[in-house]
């Protein structure tokens, strides 16, 4: 059963095309040593904050990729235009 990271957090509108530039670096450095991950979307909410939802095939994957996280010289550069971010792991139970 594919496993979800989602991620909430606020970004500045001064920042917001800097975060989306280095995302789509970091999302591509994961896919590039990490297959499992399907699919990510970010979405504004109506308060001005965004979800940031990652999937993967495997919660294996999905760990491996966290594991390696250290590796990634985008991440921090990439959280640094954040604030209050939280992260919640789950599990795929109903998709359509």
């Amino acid at each position: 059963m594919s496993v979800v990271r989602s991620h909430r957090y606020s970004v500045a509108d001064a920042d917001l095309e800097e975060f989306l530039a280095r995302r789509s670096s970091l999302v591509a450095t994961v896919r590039e040593g990490h297959p499992g991950l399907t699919r990510v979307v970010l979405i504004r909410l109506e308060d001005g904050t965004y979800t940031d939802t990652w999937h993967w095939e495997t919660a294996g994957q999905m760990g491996a990729a966290l594991a390696a996280l250290p590796t990634f010289p985008e991440a921090p550069l990439t959280m640094a235009l954040t604030k209050d971010a939280v992260a919640l792991d789950g599990e795929v139970v109903d998709e359509r």
